[in-house]
């Protein structure tokens, strides 16, 4: 589309109001423009332009090395349509770009873009986390006024360079009455973080483990989006969900409406770092498992819990523990390997389970969750459908349905990805 020289700019009201008429009629902004005072305006700076949709990344997004030997990047973009409500658009593309060379580290489009994009407020697909979603769909129109994320996973082949800041550009088409006008912006510029994952030990006694829930799917630690206090979070990002195997590959055995007859019930955890407890929760009593409980107060999201200060800004988060397991007291020196309680089903927990991750502050809500790595451990299987603590105990039987994963074998300061099973 034609652009005007925004240079041409008085100041005027006529001029302004007929400035936003003509940016309007092409279908890239509708501003409401108030009286011009004084003789004259600011000039723009070089490149300014209306945009039709706004921006904004929602962390840091920091590099991390998963068990595919691959260098992830994974955050959000949260965008905002600027156009009214009767004028929605299409988002064709998303680029991320090194912000240096505008060298494109990951694009999405077609289906891609539609699956890893969706309004604010809407439930995540497959919420049953066993019946596959079906297809989002194609192309990807946000109606004006509408607020939608973009949950962005971007992967780097091994020697490939993490760009020090990245750019995102978007193109599409705004679908006005009159036809469709392209558009293309780029937005939000971020720099990457420079502060390296921590490289931890286990949270869990060895054995076989199955972490479910992990990143970088579709899942409900991934794409849980929080609002709280006043602005958006996704506080569970890179959280994992532990559930103890046995021989047979089975995580319970006998009646799984009994807490017992799970494996990961009563298991101790222990301090995956050194540090200082900053935050003990005790006496949420466990749920009756398999039926989903109602969902806790805020407070007790993640029931009975102990919280590590780790590093400057760094905690470790140890929740849904058996009510009178834990065994730490708040401002208490702990050792790595060090227990600190027994996993049980309390607050917002279906089936007995650890949920671990690292958090930037001391409280789960609100925060921000970055990524962090294990030192060691052995990857020997994945699961193929997506069983987590509400649909455990509801399986024909206890026994996962463990197939070979292509990254089995030995794995040092890496993050695992989503439904591997491990040993440590």
């Amino acid at each position: 589309m034609a652009e005007r020289d925004p240079r041409n700019r008085t100041g005027r009201s006529p001029l302004l109001r007929g400035l936003a008429a003509a940016v309007l009629a092409a279908g890239m902004l509708v501003a409401s423009v108030g009286p011009g005072y004084g003789t004259g305006a600011a000039t723009p700076a070089p490149g300014a332009q209306f945009t039709p949709l706004t921006a904004a990344v929602m962390t840091e997004p920091t590099p991390f090395v998963a068990t595919d030997g691959k260098t992830h990047l994974s955050y959000e973009l949260l965008t905002t349509s600027s156009l009214p409500s009767s004028t929605p658009l299409r988002l064709d593309r998303v680029d991320v770009r090194d912000a240096r060379t505008h060298r494109v580290v990951g694009s999405l489009s077609g289906q891609a873009l539609a699956e890893a994009a969706n309004p604010v407020g809407d439930p995540l697909p497959g919420a049953d986390g066993y019946t596959p979603p079906p297809p989002a769909p194609t192309p990807t129109v946000i109606h004006g006024s509408q607020q939608w994320i973009i949950w962005l996973d971007l992967t780097l082949d091994r020697g490939q360079r993490v760009p020090k800041v990245l750019e995102h550009h978007l193109s599409g088409a705004v679908l006005a009455a009159a036809g469709p006008s392209a558009f293309e912006e780029t937005v939000q510029t971020t720099p990457t973080s420079g502060i390296a994952p921590l490289n931890l030990s286990p949270p869990v006694r060895p054995g076989a483990w199955y972490a479910s829930e992990s990143c970088c799917g579709n899942t409900h630690h991934r794409r849980g989006l929080g609002p709280i206090n006043g602005r958006f979070y996704v506080p569970q990002r890179f959280a994992m969900d532990w559930y103890r195997v046995g021989e047979q590959g089975q995580t319970w055995q006998g009646d799984p409406t009994q807490l017992t007859s799970y494996l990961s019930y009563r298991q101790p955890v222990v301090a995956a770092a050194g540090g200082r407890v900053v935050e003990v929760q005790d006496g949420v009593p466990d749920n009756p498992p398999p039926v989903t409980p109602p969902v806790p107060p805020i407070e007790d999201t993640v029931g009975n819990h102990v919280t590590l200060e780790v590093a400057p800004g760094r905690y470790l988060l140890y929740a849904h523990l058996k009510p009178g397991s834990l065994n730490v007291r708040e401002g208490e020196r702990v050792r790595s390997g060090q227990v600190l309680g027994l996993i049980g089903n309390s607050g917002n927990s279906t089936t007995p389970h650890l949920h671990f991750q690292v958090m930037t502050t001391a409280e789960f809500f609100p925060t921000d969750s970055p990524p962090f790595t294990f030192r060691q451990f052995r990857v020997v299987g994945q699961v193929e459908p997506r069983i987590w603590d509400d649909n455990l105990g509801l399986q024909p039987t206890g026994v996962l349905p463990i197939t070979p994963s292509p990254y089995e074998g030995p794995h040092r300061a890496r993050y695992p990805l989503d439904r591997e099973v491990l040993e440590f």
